[in-house]
């Protein structure tokens, strides 16, 4: 791990969390697009804005995190990625539903709010439970999908302004729960300002977000994409909360994304009651070395040897004459792509289950999104699982392509053909 020039511009930009100087890298994965700004087939021979994606660590609170190059107005309010195409997330959500209104007694007089509601993959369990829910969704395609679906959405980016206008609206909340989007937001302080605002005094808002411990422990460099403006821990996200007058009481580890959080919260003077996991995820991640600056050191190194021993296995097999296609349009898949290099010439197309992505290519690479029936139709001899943290839901899918000899390979943590 270096440190940045104290010339150089990005090396004096504010910690999001604490307002301290960055210095410190942790992994530069050169010059990529947004992740999510897939290609449309009649724009494929037209250029597209490329970012520096370099991750950087606070000194003072270890927050690791991106420079904002896009506004999340930008990234998110046409947005491609859709959370109801992984059988896989769907029974995660519906778990999660009934878990909560269990635990905390969730019943037709409760309100649950979703923040960052998406296509209504999670709220529409609740619905169907007779629980009144509310999703609030930034990106209008996305929350047309869940008002179909019957799920109540508010076409907003959320914040302490919104979270008011919706208090007096009368949609104070039981339960809030926001998967995957604290991460998302550059105004960290007035996202969770929001959910002060909106929680009832005895109420309990849930965060799951990808652990940056698991991360740093099974380089998860392509977890690494400009909409993730911050990557996570307990230990940073706990003081954070803590200043706007919440108080985490509960967290559990899910092995959802390669290893998430998901961490719970009520207000600093609600009745909850803290459990022991708190300490002792805490201690997980002092051991595991996130709020030590050495503690990253070998990140960048190994990341580097991902890169070379795909590439390498990659050009072999196509001196080889074999045909290699790729699973998963999704955005840690096109991280990945961008920063090996890879193109069509070593990765003829990808497949995705979502009719949103198929038709285009992929931003970057120009790899070509394809049905997983039209990639069958080519018969590849390896299959490149991309999204890896559901490799078993796909090479289930995708068993066919065992008929004609063909293997599946992950590259994180390390290359493997299985």
């Amino acid at each position: 791990m270096t440190e940045v020039n104290a010339n150089h511009p990005t090396g004096l930009r504010p910690c999001r969390a604490c307002g301290a100087p960055l210095h410190r890298s942790v992994a530069d994965l050169g010059l990529s697009p947004l992740a999510n700004a897939y290609v449309p087939a009649e724009r494929a021979n037209r250029g597209e804005m490329f970012h520096p994606l370099h991750a950087y660590v606070c000194d003072a609170c270890y927050l690791v995190q991106l420079e904002a190059f896009e506004t999340p107005e930008a990234i998110f309010s046409d947005y491609a990625y859709f959370s109801g195409f992984s059988a896989g997330w769907l029974a995660h959500a519906e778990a999660y539903v009934a878990a909560m209104q269990a635990r905390f007694s969730l019943g037709p007089d409760s309100k649950v709010v979703e923040v960052a509601s998406n296509d209504g993959y999670l709220l529409q369990y609740a619905v169907a439970r007779g629980l009144p829910a509310l999703g609030v969704e930034p990106a209008a395609n996305v929350a047309a999908v869940a008002r179909a679906r019957g799920v109540p959405t508010e076409i907003a980016f959320f914040g302490s302004k919104t979270a008011a206008r919706l208090r007096d609206e009368g949609h104070a909340a039981d339960l809030m729960t926001a998967n995957n989007v604290l991460a998302h937001v550059p105004d960290i302080h007035d996202f969770v300002e929001g959910f002060r605002v909106l929680l009832k005094p005895e109420g309990v808002a849930t965060f799951e977000f990808p652990h940056l411990l698991r991360m740093i422990e099974q380089r998860q460099f392509d977890t690494i994409y400009h909409e993730h403006f911050s990557y996570l821990s307990l230990g940073v996200v706990a003081p954070i909360l803590e200043a706007h007058g919440l108080r985490v009481f509960d967290v559990e580890a899910w092995p959802t994304h390669g290893g998430s959080l998901r961490v719970f919260v009520c207000h600093a003077a609600a009745t909850q009651s803290g459990t022991p996991a708190v300490a002792r995820v805490l201690a997980e991640e002092r051991a595991g070395g996130l709020f030590d600056p050495q503690g990253y050191a070998a990140f960048a190194e190994d990341v580097v040897a991902i890169k070379c021993a795909t590439l390498r296995f990659l050009a072999d097999l196509r001196l080889a004459g074999r045909t290699v296609c790729a699973y998963g349009a999704a955005a840690k898949g096109n991280t990945f792509l961008n920063y090996c290099g890879i193109g069509p010439e070593l990765v003829r197309a990808v497949a995705d289950r979502s009719p949103h992505k198929q038709g285009t290519r992929l931003p970057g690479s120009r790899i070509p999104v394809v049905s997983p029936e039209a990639l069958l139709a080519l018969r590849p001899d390896y299959l490149l699982i991309l999204p890896w943290n559901l490799k078993d839901e796909i090479a289930s899918e995708m068993a066919a392509i065992r008929d004609w000899g063909g293997r599946f390979v992950t590259a994180i943590p390390r290359l493997d053909a299985f």
